[in-house]
């Protein structure tokens, strides 16, 4: 890590530079989907000082435009779910990440991001166990996969389906019942068995 990290510092990790959206889909999905030991740790030790200063307001410049807005998305919403995975702390960042991409796409800033950057910006909702943001989360892949060239359509509609996925749960649920053990909730037998099935857990 540099002594100044900026967004492309973040952006740069996440996105690598594989070129077109499928491309960096298809290079970056063990980064991004895998449990793996060593990249939460690698995560933990390059970006766990910068989150905390993102954390204290120290970076809030950055969401004055887009690709900063989508790198301090990332730090609140999908570095702490691989630095501390497994622990209440995952979570614990997600009201901020949240607030940062309803902004975001209030204002429109997330149209200046390239598509597969524009995931990640909508990521939030689909983490959120609100109802409503769900439904918007859905209706905003929705429209990203519909307006991608014919060679990403796939790549994009599964993105829709993952979302789509989680929006079933919530509004089964009221809440994520994989979350239930690491957050010290209890679990309704409707939600055990749900739990015993493959894919229930995200």
């Amino acid at each position: 890590m540099s002594d100044t990290p900026t967004p492309a510092t973040v952006l740069e990790f996440w996105f690598g530079n594989a070129g077109n959206d499928t491309a960096i889909a298809q290079t970056q999905q063990k980064l991004w989907w895998s449990k793996n030991t060593e990249v939460d740790a690698d995560i933990r030790k390059r970006f766990g000082d910068l989150v905390e200063t993102a954390t204290a307001g120290k970076l809030d410049g950055w969401a004055q435009h887009a690709r900063g807005r989508l790198a301090l998305i990332l730090l609140f919403d999908q570095f702490p779910r691989n630095m501390y995975r497994e622990t209440p702390r995952a979570f614990a960042y997600d009201l901020l990440a949240g607030k940062l991409a309803l902004e975001g796409v209030s204002s429109g800033v997330d149209r200046e991001l390239r598509t597969i950057e524009r995931v990640f910006f909508y990521l939030p909702l689909e983490h959120s166990e609100s109802a409503d943001l769900q439904e918007r989360c859905v209706a905003l892949f929705t429209a990203l996969a519909a307006g991608v060239p014919e060679a990403d359509r796939k790549t994009f509609s599964g993105y829709v389906d993952y979302a789509v996925r989680h929006r079933d749960v919530i509004h089964r649920f009221g809440r994520f019942p994989h979350r239930n053990r690491i957050l010290g909730r209890t679990s309704t037998p409707e939600e055990i068995e749900f739990l015993k099935q493959p894919g229930s857990s995200f």
